[in-house]
């Protein structure tokens, strides 16, 4: 009997990475729903705000909220390194863990969470797209209880290739994208007076579709069509403080399969910060 189940349970880990492979680390609610059930010790992390979780999430996740990670709720910046790695460790995730991140439905919580476990060395992160029609349809059990995990260590291993610093951004080596509103990057708001110089205006709403879902590959093909850029070239995402740069990294990484994607993570507020100017 013990072997069955162990051909069963390989054979649904199968089905889950091969119906996922178009999208990266993007996962739908039923290839959620076969890893759910296949393996128990599966970390769900809902990047959500606390009063969200408390609402309703899915059973067994726990609670990371992307402000959590940050140093100042307000500039954005992270945490450090080791830091980030006592808030995983303690909420019981480590970088081995098979882990799902998901959101209330905007993608900007999740895809933040995601990268920074990424860049912290995690080696199996997928993000789950929270839509309630589909969460439905394939029963993803939700409720309110709060879910605890038993403390763990996370180990560091920062991946370098996939974070930018000033300097990266400042030697203009890479096509550099800003995720904010056309009004941000414009700086015609109290909390911007413009953009990096050299930046491309590209929201983070424009590679979602009308459900807050990432659009397909083509059609992500035919936004980037104007942009010049391919799988290889250099590209680097911004924002305001890095998290609707993270959007953009998902897309560019998991959709469209680029390979040589960065995230300046200080983004626009360490760039003014530092003294530098901005365009209008």
């Amino acid at each position: 009997m013990k072997t069955i189940r162990y051909i069963l349970i390989i054979a649904i880990v199968g089905l889950f990475s091969v119906s996922t492979i178009a999208q990266g680390d993007i996962i739908s609610a039923a290839d959620f729903m076969k890893l759910y059930k296949a393996d128990k010790s599966l970390v769900i992390i809902d990047a959500s705000k606390a009063a969200d979780y408390k609402k309703s999430h899915i059973k067994n996740a726990i609670n990371i909220p992307n402000v959590e990670l940050n140093n100042n709720k307000d500039d954005g910046f992270l945490l450090s390194n080791d830091e980030l790695a006592t808030i995983f460790g303690n909420k019981g995730v480590s970088n081995e863990s098979a882990i799902v991140v998901y959101d209330g439905g905007s993608q900007k919580p999740a895809s933040r969470v995601y990268w920074v476990l990424k860049y912290l060395g995690a080696s199996n992160v997928k993000i789950l797209h929270k839509n309630m029609a589909t969460f439905k349809k394939s029963r993803v059990p939700l409720t309110p209880m709060a879910a605890k995990k038993k403390a763990t260590t996370f180990t560091v291993n920062v991946d370098q290739t996939i974070v930018a610093n000033l300097a990266d951004v400042k030697s203009g080596k890479a096509k550099l994208f800003d995720a904010r509103d056309a009004n941000e990057f414009a700086g015609t708001t109290d909390k911007s007076k413009g953009h990096i110089p050299g930046a491309i205006h590209l929201s983070f709403k424009d590679v979602l579709d009308a459900d807050k879902a990432f659009k397909t590959k083509a059609e992500l093909e035919k936004v980037m069509a104007a942009y010049g850029v391919s799988a290889d070239s250099p590209i680097i995402v911004s924002c305001q403080s890095g998290k609707r740069a993270g959007v953009l990294y998902v897309a560019f990484t998991s959709v469209l399969g680029y390979k040589n994607v960065k995230m300046y993570d200080g983004s626009y507020n360490e760039w003014v910060a530092k003294g530098n100017t901005v365009d209008k």
